[in-house]
């Protein structure tokens, strides 16, 4: 459900998209990841820092679309994203032996080191490659194919990820 919530902006994007123009449909993007954040905070106190940086990434490259009527600015707006996520990831593990992933999920899974190590390389290298992925479709696709792609491709690849990651994980995993 936190994942379905977590894609509400996008969803949103496509919609506005499809029945208006990439203008209104980020600023509606915008809007809603504000909203979103407000939401969470609210209700919970607490914001997850990837939240924080995805917001920061919609207002910047989104704002600077509307404000300089360029939607190359949005289209570039995944692959920032994922581009420092992985980095964040990358660097917080390898570059100070803190485990972002670890941190986060480590209560409810229970992991040899070796193998949050791996899972983490694992997600530096998806999101990697996510954010050349979305290069290739901005640069080489139609605006409409782009949309279509951050729609049901990232979900769709993230999905997909997931899946295969907790089929892999299954293993180590030890029966309560």
């Amino acid at each position: 459900m936190k994942l379905l919530f977590d894609f509400f902006p996008i969803i949103l994007f496509f919609v506005a998209y499809k029945l208006t123009n990439i203008y209104t449909a980020t600023a509606i993007a915008i809007v809603s990841s504000l909203a979103l954040i407000a939401w969470v905070a609210f209700r919970h106190r607490k914001v997850d820092p990837l939240q924080w940086v995805s917001l920061i990434v919609i207002v910047v490259l989104g704002g600077a679309t509307l404000v300089l009527h360029d939607d190359l600015f949005i289209k570039w707006k995944p692959t920032v994203a994922y581009w420092l996520f992985a980095v964040a990831l990358g660097v917080s593990r390898f570059g100070f032996g803190k485990d972002l992933l670890k941190t986060t999920m480590g209560k409810e899974l229970k992991l040899p080191e070796p193998v949050w190590t791996q899972l983490t390389l694992a997600w530096v290298v998806f999101f990697a490659l996510l954010g050349v992925v979305n290069l290739v479709i901005l640069y080489h696709f139609s605006t409409d194919v782009w949309v279509n792609f951050k729609l049901f491709g990232g979900i769709g690849c993230m999905v997909v990820f997931v899946i295969a990651q907790s089929l892999w994980l299954a293993r180590y995993l030890k029966e309560e």
